[in-house]
């Protein structure tokens, strides 16, 4: 099933951006001409969020959840993972 969230009526916090990335095998977060990538797991949670969230406390936009793939913010390169 799919599911649409807009993050400018639903606020996406920490905690629930965190069950979202936690349960898959990677997370690619763009920041600029940069893409991070990551393996979530607790010893990095801090370092993922810290990506992740933006200014605002929301997580960042875009976000996609594909497969075991999440992928967040803006970067054209970033959707080469998919």
């Amino acid at each position: 099933m799919d599911e649409i969230a807009d993050a400018r009526k639903e606020k996406i916090d920490p905690s629930l951006a965190w069950k979202l990335i936690s349960g898959q095998s990677r997370v690619f977060i763009g920041k600029g001409k940069k893409i991070l990538e990551f393996q979530p797991d607790e010893g990095n949670r801090e370092e993922i969020l810290k990506a992740a969230m933006g200014r605002s406390g929301n997580l960042r936009a875009p976000a996609l959840k594909t497969g075991d793939k999440v992928l967040i913010g803006y970067n054209e390169e970033i959707y080469s993972y998919l």
